[in-house]
C-alpha cells in the first residue's frame, strides 16, 4: 500500500470543498457536497467518502489531510459556545467589558459592542499582583484561588479563561492557577493568556483569551469527532488544521487554541492564490473570493500576503497573527431586500446552505444573487456541479420578478440591478485594502475565485480599471486545493517595551535565542525532516509616541545590527505614513517568530485528453451582458481548453466547481498552469 494521495478539505457556509492530488500522476480529484452546519464533520466524512468512491482511489492510501474550518467563527456569531467564566486580578474582572474609548459605529450613538461572553457574574477575582517590569508586586493568594474554585463549581461552567495583568512579561501565577484549576475542576477547559497570546495590550489579549475558553469544549470535541472518523478510514494520514496565518497545525494544538482557526478557511484561499500566482508568473494580484455567504479580498504583492494582528471577529477584538484578508457580505446567496428608504439593497443577509437561493429547491422565497445569475441565462439550466445539482429556473424567475415588479422594470432588468449592487459592495471592499492603503489596483492583476468569482469578476475589474484577470484552473475549490501547499507552522512571541538604543542587543539576541530553542522543540514534535525547516523573525517596531507598531523582517534573523534594524523600520514607516524622522525614538514592542516547514510542491495536473488548442463549443445560449438584448453566447467546456488555447467574448466556460464569463472584446488565454488569463476588451454590449 503506497499513501500517495493528499487531500484539502475546506468546510464554507453552503459547500465542503473537497480537492485531493495524486503525487505520482498529478491526477487531481474534486468534490463539492452541501455543508451541514450543525455537524460539519458530516460533511467531511461524506465528502471524502465520496470523493474516494469518484475518483476510484482507496481513503487508506492518503498521507495527508488539510482541512480549513469555519466552527470557530460560526459559532462566535451564533453564540453558541460553552458556559465561559474568567478569573483575572482582583479589581481588574471589569477590564474585558470596558475595553477602549472607541465605537462600533462611528455615526450610530446607540450602537455597542456585545456583552463579553463571560457575564459580570462569572467574572472572578483572585489576589495576586504582576508589575510593568514583569516583577511580583502582590504574591499569588491561593486561598483567593480555591475560593474561585468553589465558585466555577458551583456555577457548573464548562470553560475558564485565565488573564492577569502583565502576564506576558511573567507567567508564573496564570500557570499555577491553571494547574490548580485543572486538578480541581478536570472535565473544565482551561485557556491561560500567557499560552494564548503571550503579549501587551491587556483588553485584547483578555479578549482573545476569553473568545478561546469559549471555543474550546465544542471544538475540542469536534476535533475528536473528525480525527476518529478520519483515523478509521485512512489510519496512516496525518490531518493538519489551516491557522488564521496560513499554515497547519496539528490536531491537538488547534484542540487547545480554536482561536486560531478565526480566518482558516480564508487563509488557505491565500495560499492557493499565492500557488497560482507563481504557477503563471504574476507577482501581484488582488484576490476575490465569493462564495455562498460572503466574498473575501486580499491584497498579494511579490506572492506575499501581510499579516494582520488586530481584527474584529464576529465583533470581539481578536489579537492573533492573520491574513490581512477583508470581508464582506456578498456571496451568491446573498439576498436582495428593500430598505426604510425604499431602496434595493443586495447582502449581507444571505439564504446559505438551508434553504439556499430558490434556483436549488429547497424551499428559498427570496431573490439572492445566484438567481439573478440564472435569470440572464448566465449560469448553465442543466444545474451545477457537473450537472449533479439541477437548477429550477422557474423559481429564479418568480421570485426575481417580484423584485422587478416593485421596481416597476423588466426581470433582466431587476437582475442586472441585483448583480450592480453586489459588485458595488464588492468594490468596496477591493478599495478599502488597495486604494486607501496606497496601492494602485491597476497595477495587479484581479484573481477571481470561489464558486461565484469567475461570474462577477469582469464588473469588479471593469469598476476599478484593472485590465487583467487571472482564473485559477479550480477557482471553486481553490480554498481547498490551498491546503495542499500549505506546511506546517507555528507562532512564537516575546513581548517587551525595548528601547532601541545600544543596550537592546543583549536583550533582543537572548529573546531570540529563547524562541530558536522553542522552534527546535516544535520542529522535533512535528517531525519535520531537517531539509524543510526555515524560521522567519519579525520586530514590532513604532517610534516612542506612536500607539501602533510596524512588522519588520530582521535580515538573516540576526537582531544585533541594529542600525540595519532602525533603517528599515524608518523605510516601512515612510511607506506607510509618507515619512519618517530619523532624530525620535524607536522602540520595539516585541519579537515574533514562525518556524515553519517547506510547503509541499504540485505541479500542474495533465489535461484532458480530449482538451484542444482549437475548442469548440458544447452549446449555446442567450446571455444578458450590458447591453439592451440577449447575445447569442457560446459555452465551452473548460476540460476542453488545452494549454495554449484563446477565445474572444462573447462566451461562457462552464465547470464542475464554477462558471467564467467572458464578456464581448475580452480575450482569454490559457497558460502552461491550464489557469486562464483574461485581457479585459472596452466593449460595451
Amino acid at each position: 500500500m503506497a499513501e500517495t494521495w493528499t487531500i484539502g478539505v475546506d468546510v464554507g457556509g453552503t459547500f465542503t470543498d473537497l480537492c485531493a492530488i495524486e503525487s505520482a500522476s498529478g491526477r487531481i480529484a474534486l468534490n463539492k457536497v452541501s455543508s451541514t452546519p450543525a455537524n460539519p464533520a458530516e460533511a467531511i466524512i461524506a465528502g471524502l467518502d465520496a470523493l474516494a468512491e469518484k475518483a476510484g482511489f482507496d481513503l487508506r492510501d492518503v498521507r495527508a489531510i488539510g482541512h480549513g474550518t469555519t466552527v470557530a467563527t460560526n459559532a462566535l456569531i451564533q453564540r453558541t459556545g460553552a458556559k465561559v467564566a474568567m478569573v483575572t486580578t482582583r479589581n481588574f474582572r471589569d477590564l474585558v467589558e470596558i475595553g477602549r474609548q472607541i465605537r462600533p459605529k462611528m455615526y450610530d450613538l446607540k450602537a455597542d459592542f456585545p456583552p463579553p461572553l463571560a457575564p459580570r457574574h462569572l467574572r472572578f477575582e483572585v489576589t495576586e499582583r504582576v508589575g510593568a517590569d514583569g516583577a511580583v508586586v502582590e504574591p499569588l493568594d491561593m486561598a483567593s484561588v480555591d475560593a474561585v474554585i468553589e465558585d466555577l463549581r458551583a456555577e457548573k461552567v464548562e470553560a475558564v479563561a485565565i488573564a492577569f495583568l502583565f502576564a506576558y512579561l511573567n507567567p508564573s501565577h496564570e500557570q499555577a492557577v491553571k494547574a490548580r484549576i485543572m486538578e480541581a475542576l478536570p472535565d473544565v477547559a482551561v485557556s491561560a493568556s500567557s499560552d494564548v497570546m503571550p503579549e501587551f495590550r491587556e483588553y485584547e489579549r483578555s479578549s482573545t483569551t476569553l473568545l478561546n475558553a469559549y471555543l474550546q469544549p465544542a471544538f475540542a470535541e469536534y476535533m475528536r469527532t473528525l480525527e476518529r472518523e478520519v483515523a478509521a478510514r485512512s489510519p496512516v494520514s496525518s490531518l493538519g488544521v489551516n491557522q488564521s496565518s496560513g499554515g497547519l497545525m496539528s490536531v491537538e494544538t488547534a484542540r487547545e487554541f480554536p482561536i486560531r482557526t478565526a480566518m482558516s478557511g480564508p487563509a488557505a484561499g491565500a495560499n492557493g492564490a499565492i500557488h497560482t500566482a507563481m504557477q503563471s508568473g504574476i507577482g501581484n494580484v488582488i484576490t476575490f473570493d465569493v462564495g455562498g455567504t460572503s466574498a473575501d479580498v486580499a491584497l498579494i504583492r511579490d506572492r506575499t500576503i501581510g499579516l494582520a494582528f488586530d481584527r474584529d471577529v464576529a465583533e470581539f477584538p481578536v489579537r492573533m497573527p492573520m491574513v490581512d484578508i477583508n470581508t464582506v457580505g456578498a456571496g451568491g446567496g446573498s439576498l436582495a431586500w428593500f430598505d426604510r428608504d425604499g431602496l434595493m439593497k443586495v447582502g449581507p443577509a444571505s439564504a446559505g446552505a438551508r434553504p439556499g437561493p430558490a434556483c436549488y429547491g429547497r424551499g428559498g422565497d427570496q431573490a439572492t444573487v445566484t438567481d439573478a445569475n440564472v435569470v440572464l441565462g448566465r449560469l448553465s439550466t442543466s444545474g451545477l456541479l457537473g450537472g449533479d445539482m439541477s437548477l429550477d429556473v422557474e423559481a429564479s424567475f418568480r421570485v426575481v420578478g417580484k423584485v422587478a415588479e416593485r421596481l416597476g422594470v423588466a426581470v433582466e432588468t431587476a437582475a442586472r440591478g441585483i448583480l450592480d449592487v453586489m459588485a458595488a459592495n464588492m468594490v468596496r471592499a477591493i478599495r478599502a485594502i488597495s486604494v486607501e492603503r496606497g496601492h494602485d489596483p491597476r497595477d495587479f492583476a484581479l484573481m477571481p475565485f470561489g464558486g461565484a468569482g469567475p461570474l462577477h469578476a469582469e464588473a469588479c475589474a471593469r469598476a476599478l480599471g484593472i485590465r487583467q484577470i487571472l482564473v485559477p484552473l479550480l477557482p471553486g475549490i481553490l480554498c481547498a486545493e490551498g491546503l495542499l501547499v500549505a506546511g506546517r507552522s507555528e507562532s512564537l512571541v516575546r513581548s517587551q517595551r525595548i528601547a532601541l538604543t545600544e543596550a537592546a542587543g543583549t536583550i533582543l539576541s537572548r529573546l531570540a535565542d529563547e524562541m530558536r530553542a522553542e522552534a527546535e522543540t516544535w520542529f522535533e514534535a512535528e517531525a519535520i525532516p531537517e531539509a524543510e525547516r526555515s524560521t522567519k523573525l519579525v520586530a514590532d517596531m513604532r517610534y516612542t509616541s506612536q500607539n501602533y507598531e510596524l512588522q519588520i523582517p530582521v535580515g538573516g534573523n540576526s537582531v544585533t545590527d541594529l542600525d540595519a534594524l532602525k533603517q528599515a523600520f524608518f523605510e516601512a514607516h515612510a511607506q506607510a505614513y509618507g515619512f519618517f524622522n530619523p532624530e525620535d525614538p524607536v522602540e520595539i514592542m516585541a519579537l515574533r517568530m514562525t518556524p515553519q516547514g517547506a510547503r509541499p510542491q504540485i505541479g500542474s495536473p495533465p489535461q484532458s485528453a480530449t482538451a484542444s488548442r482549437d475548442p469548440q463549443p458544447k452549446a449555446t445560449r442567450p446571455v444578458w451582458f450590458t447591453g439592451p438584448r440577449a447575445l447569442d453566447t457560446p459555452v465551452y467546456d473548460r476540460a476542453e481548453l488545452a494549454a495554449g488555447a484563446e477565445l474572444t467574448g462573447p462566451a461562457v466556460i462552464d465547470q464542475f466547481d464554477s462558471t467564467l464569463l467572458l464578456f464581448p472584446g475580452d480575450h482569454a488565454r490559457v497558460d502552461e498552469a491550464l489557469n486562464i488569463l483574461i485581457t479585459r476588451g472596452e466593449t460595451d454590449l
